[in-house]
């Protein structure tokens, strides 16, 4: 096997934006300060539920691993509700992780 087929996979973040209205917009990447200066740019790589509602605020930010990990942890942070995502962004560190993990 060659050395360029053992790269190692990305790391993926979970990470909450809030808008100037205050409302909460959670994502999934391998760069968060590229993502969210695509977000605050509000051009054609900002999320919808983004554009036009800047300043933006990067309020929680947390290694998952892989892909599929990362995805499970977003639907389950997009399902909660405003007050546990606040708890979330509140908790932080491995206390999130055990939180995103357990809401599912």
């Amino acid at each position: 096997m060659s050395e360029a087929a053992k790269e190692v996979p990305a790391q993926w973040w979970l990470y909450i934006v809030e808008n100037r209205f205050g409302q909460l917009y959670t994502g999934i990447t391998t760069d968060v300060a590229r993502r969210f200066a695509e977000h605050q740019a509000g051009g054609a790589r900002c999320a919808r539920a983004l554009r036009g509602k800047g300043p933006l605020r990067l309020r929680f930010q947390t290694v998952i691993g892989e892909h599929g990990s990362a995805l499970r942890a977003e639907r389950r942070v997009k399902a909660m509700g405003r007050a546990r995502r606040l708890a979330l962004i509140e908790k932080g560190g491995a206390g999130a992780l055990d939180a995103i993990a357990g809401s599912g």
